[in-house]
């Protein structure tokens, strides 16, 4: 990680919802998932926060690094339909080393639809790669 990243920076993400983010499309396979209502699912939002952090950082990282979530702490407290544009205002609370925190705070233009707190975790993708591919190997799949 460059060092220019600290604590106290701030980033907005917009983010338009399309029908394939809403709660059917996240498990197709789930009927629960199939009869409830077209709206902007958790596991998307809980995503999309997860992006709007990574858009933050990307302008940090130094060449070949990436990040990882290591936590998310967020409730989902508005249901959002396909069509709204989502602004997600991230903050970055803490920079130890390579672990990142941020408090994260999704509007849909309409209504606060979540908030709470995210942490990342920098690595090298060619060491987290090797060791994904270790792992598989060991599992007896593919990786």
């Amino acid at each position: 990680m460059k060092p220019s990243l600290t604590a106290g920076s701030t980033h907005r993400f917009t983010y338009r919802v399309p029908e394939n983010k809403t709660v059917p499309h996240l498990f197709p396979e789930a009927r629960d998932f199939q009869i409830m209502p077209h709206v902007l699912a958790t596991g998307y939002m809980v995503g999309l926060m997860e992006w709007a952090c990574m858009d933050m950082i990307r302008p940090h990282l130094e060449e070949g690094e990436g990040t990882l979530g290591t936590l998310i702490d967020v409730n989902h407290t508005a249901a959002t339909p396909p069509g709204l544009t989502i602004n997600v205002d991230v903050e970055c609370t803490d920079v130890k080393g390579k672990l990142l925190r941020f408090t994260v705070k999704a509007h849909d233009g309409v209504d606060v639809i979540g908030e709470g707190r995210h942490e990342r975790y920098a690595v090298m993708w060619d060491k987290f790669k090797a060791r994904v591919s270790d792992k598989a190997a060991k599992a007896g799949v593919a990786a």
